[in-house]
């Protein structure tokens, strides 16, 4: 990644903060954008103020960027809320950050990327493929921005490549929030094959994967970080075929 420059919007903590140091440690001069500066900073790592809904403010910041090779559009998230307990107008504002600030964004960085024939990277959510009951429009939204990655390596081809992270569970600051306190994070972990959550640094290798030469054939692609998935729930419903240790066979 040396002599490579790349932007990590929302990037100040949790995920984005890990995409952020493995691109660094990978040898990228990294910026990461949000609204308000990392704390503690970032080591190594410039902050740039950035509300990515914007499109004036998105435009303005790439304009005035040196260069650009690697855009990865992390901003995003939600809270829980299900679908009857809030009005349209909030359910939209989900969809804004989650699909909508990532088409603002790369739009406004797209001149730059086809320059240096650079990459972009989507990070999407397992929440994009199932039921999200709790987060339906976020879930909504990363299907969405699958499909928006999608098309726009068909359509950005072959000067700049486009791919999509479909990220699984992952054991941030904020995991306690989801899932509960060490007994809720340990019970969520054992639904997932490898048996663990990720770790924002196994979402930024993937990161530094796609991003790098390795992948140069790489787009329009969804990368699964997710431990294996989740085990189906009818494994552990059913009652016939079971092994001693209560396996289906």
């Amino acid at each position: 990644m040396d002599g490579r420059t790349a932007v990590v919007t929302g990037g100040t903590r949790g995920v984005g903060a890990g995409i952020a140091r493995a691109l660094a440690e990978a040898g990228a001069h990294v910026v990461v954008c949000a609204r308000r500066p990392p704390q503690p900073p970032l080591e190594g790592i410039e902050f740039a103020p950035l509300d990515v809904r914007d499109p004036d403010q998105a435009q303005d910041f790439f304009t005035a960027l040196p260069r650009l090779d690697i855009l990865v559009n992390n901003a995003g998230g939600a809270p829980y809320r299900r679908l009857a307990d809030a009005d349209a107008r909030r359910h939209a504002r989900v969809v804004e950050l989650n699909l909508l600030a990532p088409l603002t964004v790369t739009l406004a960085a797209h001149a730059h990327l086809r320059r240096t024939h650079g990459n972009v990277i989507m990070i999407g959510s397992v929440s994009g493929s199932r039921p999200s009951p709790g987060t339906a429009a976020y879930g909504a939204a990363k299907a969405g921005l699958e499909h928006l990655a999608r098309s726009m390596a068909v359509e950005w081809a072959p000067d700049i490549r486009v791919n999509t992270l479909v990220v699984g569970m992952v054991h941030t600051e904020s995991a306690p929030l989801h899932y509960g306190g060490p007994d809720g994070v340990a019970a969520v972990s054992r639904t997932v094959p490898l048996g663990r959550l990720a770790t924002p640094a196994d979402v930024g290798a993937a990161t530094v994967f796609l991003a790098s030469d390795a992948a140069a054939y790489i787009t329009g692609a969804a990368l699964h970080v997710h431990g294996g998935g989740e085990r189906p729930a009818f494994l552990d419903a059913a009652t016939a075929n079971k092994t001693p240790q209560g396996e289906l066979r």
